[in-house]
């Protein structure tokens, strides 16, 4: 199988070596460094996320996919995910098209809704628009894809009239999907739109997802589509020994789903709960080997096209990142490929 391997982080502010919270400003450019070696290492895509609140320094992720892109050659560089509703579907093309004359051609946008809301407020969007928001946002942004004159209507902005967005893409057709936690829903409007879709993987065994790329594979097919890449994104780390990853992540991990946990009224995360993912579920944490053989076992059995380890989990030190990124690029990639055959 031809499986493409890429990374994601969503620029967690990181701690310095005092154990302190580092300023954002120093997450950004260590995030920069983080993508300059990943391209070295030969990983084939790297995506950041974007959040609007204090943990996470990335609210503009086209900005630092900019600053990568001067300093990469092959690896391509995208969004995970833009949060399409409160943004307009016109700038963020604009933003990627730049990205991808940069580059030459290495951009990618992957749109979702995301799943934190602080973006709603801050840009004026009511949560009662939440669906229609987006709904409305990916049937505008669709269009702009063809980078032909658009004619459009919807309730959510001005009308547009046979409108050419500029800049254009070298290649004539920026590169989207779509991400999903799963719901049927999202996944059937993925295949709508004919755009691949991105499983986002964050709790639970791969096999509990087969239903929804079943479903996105049949969609496609009804709708008389050829068959898209579908990708998976799942939480990891890397390190030399299984016991040393899990005791270099369980913290973080812990703290960061602690927060979240206080936040949206979770109970408390437990070390019990933590191994049963390791071991069985969403976590991809353990040595080369170990880490190897669970993507690959993952890949065979949604039959994906594309898997993506989120590298960067809660304030994780620089140097921990670096040496999983390394890891990675060196050692779990080849056995990945070598696996898979």
């Amino acid at each position: 199988m031809d499986v493409e391997l890429g990374l994601n982080t969503f620029g967690d502010v990181t701690q310095g070596p005092d154990g302190a919270l580092q300023h954002p400003a120093v997450t950004l450019r260590e995030v920069v460094e983080q993508g300059v070696l990943a391209d070295e290492l030969g990983v084939d895509v790297l995506g950041i996320g974007e959040h609007h609140r204090p943990d996470f320094a990335v609210s503009a992720p086209d900005v630092v996919l900019a600053a990568i892109a001067g300093r990469t050659s092959r690896m391509r560089l995208g969004s995970a995910v833009t949060v399409l509703s409160s943004d307009d579907p016109i700038r963020v093309f604009q933003r990627f098209a730049t990205i991808d004359g940069i580059s030459g051609g290495r951009a990618e946008v992957m749109l979702g809704r995301g799943s934190f809301i602080e973006s709603f407020p801050l840009f004026g969007y009511d949560l009662d628009d939440y669906e229609r928001l987006f709904t409305e946002k990916l049937d505008l942004f669709v269009r702009l894809l063809d980078e032909k004159p658009v004619t459009w209507t919807g309730t959510m902005r001005p009308p547009l009239t046979d409108v050419v967005v500029h800049p254009r893409t070298e290649s004539g057709r920026l590169r989207a999907s779509i991400a999903v936690g799963g719901s049927p829903e999202s996944v059937i409007r993925a295949a709508r739109y004919r755009l691949p879709l991105m499983v986002a993987i964050i709790g639970g065994p791969a096999e509990r997802f087969v239903p929804l790329v079943d479903l996105y594979r049949r969609a496609l097919d009804e709708l008389g589509a050829d068959r898209l890449p579908v990708g998976v994104h799942s939480p990891g780390h890397v390190a030399e020994t299984d016991e040393q990853a899990r005791e270099e992540y369980w913290p973080f991990y812990d703290e960061m789903y602690g927060r979240l946990g206080r936040e949206r009224g979770w109970g408390p995360t437990t070390r019990e709960h933590f191994d049963a993912e390791v071991d069985a579920g969403a976590l991809y944490v353990g040595a080369p080997e170990t880490v190897a053989q669970k993507i690959a076992a993952t890949v065979r059995t949604l039959e994906a096209q594309r898997f993506d380890l989120k590298y960067a989990t809660g304030s994780m030190p620089h140097t921990l990142l670096m040496r999983s990124i390394e890891l990675y690029g060196t050692r779990v990639m080849p056995r990945v490929r070598e696996l898979l055959g």
